[in-house]
């Protein structure tokens, strides 16, 4: 029986894994990583390759567990946590039976996910992981509940008030729609931190053969 996103998410070891993961990151001050994130980048991921129609249902499966499993290396440290995190997603897959083939497409996704460590999108597996990843900019994330302690990061995703991915191969562009309330975070802020998650993402659209487009309080901005 294949490896599926569902049997996953729903495997103990797996959860345990985001988990302890998501509490590193909650001690050094990071915003939500936990089995919200994994299960928002996983529906982006494949939501991306399913509207492009041209991939099978089998590669958007792929899709949803590379993102679900993208960032379970921040069990170790944040520090290479894109490498740490294909090493161990290789490891689990591997020991539930994947066949290497899809083991490996899987690992390289996850591996080149990190912007801050030269991320480079080298497949559409990749691509689609990327943009779903930096999609996810949502107060929900944001865990200080001391205002006047909130940094630049924190101030970004609360104002966040609605965030939309939308994929048209009419068109051929991937979307990201932003509604920011300028009162918590002004749209300078946003470029200030996201720029080089931005440049990520058009890298990624361009290899799927799409335009990307950043939408920012109705005001086209890429």
């Amino acid at each position: 029986m294949p490896v599926t996103y569902e049997s996953l998410r729903a495997d103990p070891e797996v959860r345990e894994m985001i988990a302890a993961a998501d509490e590193q990151m909650k001690a050094i001050g990071y915003t939500e990583h936990g089995m919200r994130h994994a299960r928002i980048v996983a529906g982006n991921a494949g939501m991306i390759l399913e509207k492009l129609e041209r991939y099978g249902e089998r590669q958007v499966e792929l899709a949803k567990i590379a993102g679900l499993l993208h960032d379970i290396g921040n069990l170790i440290s944040r520090h290479s946590h894109s490498t740490t995190s294909a090493l161990l997603a290789y490891d689990l897959l591997r020991r539930r039976g994947m066949p290497i083939r899809e083991v490996t497409r899987i690992a390289a996704a996850i591996g080149g996910h990190d912007e801050q460590e030269n991320a480079e999108p080298t497949s559409d597996l990749g691509a689609a992981l990327l943009i779903g990843d930096k999609a996810d900019v949502a107060r929900e994330r944001v865990r200080n509940p001391q205002m006047a302690a909130w940094d630049i990061h924190d101030r970004i995703n609360y104002a966040a008030r609605d965030t939309k991915l939308e994929v048209s191969p009419e068109t051929k562009s991937i979307s990201l729609d932003l509604t920011i309330d300028t009162e918590i975070g002004s749209v300078m802020e946003y470029f200030e931190i996201f720029l080089t998650r931005m440049v990520i993402s058009r890298k990624s659209a361009y290899l799927l053969g799409c335009d990307f487009r950043l939408v920012i309080n109705d005001v086209p901005l890429l």
